[in-house]
Parts: C-alpha cells; structure tokens; sequence
C-alpha cells in the first residue's frame, strides 16, 4: 500500500488499466512494489464522454455535461507509479493530458438525497487537440464503463502496425 507521505496522485482508470483489462499488469506490479494501492470503485461526478477510438482504445474526453457519468477504478499511486503511467499514456507524445477530475464512490446511490462530497483526483483524457472530433466521429455518443463488450476488437499495441506513431492512427481513424 502506498503511504499517505509518498502519495503523489490519486488516478482514476475507467479503460484497459481497470481491472481484467490488458494494461493492468503494469499497475499489479506497481502495487507488487508498494508505488500504487487499490481505492475503490468511483464514477465521475460530472457526465463526461468515454469513447472508443482506434483499435477500440478507450478515451475520456474533457467535455463536461456531454456523454455519461463514467464508471472506473481510483488507484493512490507514487511517482515512481506516476511517471510510468504518464510514459503509457502518451502525455510527452501529445496522446492524452493528465488533468484534474471529480469522482464520487461508485456505490453512492444516496446522491438524490444529499449530493455526495466529490474525491478529487486526476484522470487521463485524450489529447485537447483532437478531442472533440473524437466525439463527432462517436456519433456524440458515449458509454457509462469500459466493459468487456465495449473492449471487443481492443489490438494491443505490440500487435499494432509499428510503421506508424498513434498519433497518426487517430488522424487516421478521425478521416474515415
């Protein structure tokens, strides 16, 4: 478990870092390590857009009020763990931003009696500079979780065309 002390961020996964998905073996070993610890299962307090984009990668998109509230998994996480994940994540590479997010647990069902007090943390959302056309190339339709069913068709990267960078796979994907 991370201590509080050595706790640079609280992440919120809602694609293939959750649980049974392909990227999660990179936080079992931080966790192996003592740099990340399971929270809980979150949702985000505002709706936000999660989409598929190419070789069914999932994407948060940083449009507030459009798309649902997206159901994940928070991780306390070391910088150590950090700097991993961002190496992931693209975030040198322009793929996604590091930025801050509101969530509530995912088990708080009480909110229309009292809203519930937000846990802040930070979430990887596609890159701003392709994010909206993310969302019209979704048909402006998104999903609540990264399921297995929505996860179907997912190509790891290892098994993806190596010739080109994943920017240019979603330019790609984006003008077909």
């Amino acid at each position: 478990m991370v201590a509080e002390a050595e706790t640079a961020a609280l992440i919120f996964t809602y694609g293939t870092l959750k649980r049974g998905f392909s990227n999660h073996p990179l936080l079992q070993d931080m966790m192996a390590t003592g740099d990340a610890s399971y929270v809980g299962s979150y949702r985000t307090r505002e709706r936000l857009p999660l989409v598929c984009g190419p070789y069914r990668v999932p994407f948060l998109l940083n449009l507030p009020g459009r798309g649902q509230r997206v159901s994940g998994e928070l991780y306390a996480v070391s910088q150590r763990a950090l700097e991993k994940m961002d190496e992931l994540e693209g975030l040198q590479r322009g793929h996604y931003e590091r930025l801050a997010i509101d969530l509530v647990r995912g088990d708080d069902d009480d909110e229309k009696k009292r809203p519930p007090d937000p846990t802040p943390a930070q979430a990887y959302y596609a890159h701003r500079s392709y994010a909206e056309e993310m969302w019209k190339k979704n048909g402006e339709e998104g999903y609540h979780c990264y399921t297995e069913k929505v996860a179907r068709g997912y190509v790891r990267r290892k098994d993806r065309p190596q010739t080109l960078t994943f920017l240019d796979q979603i330019r790609l994907f984006l003008n077909q």
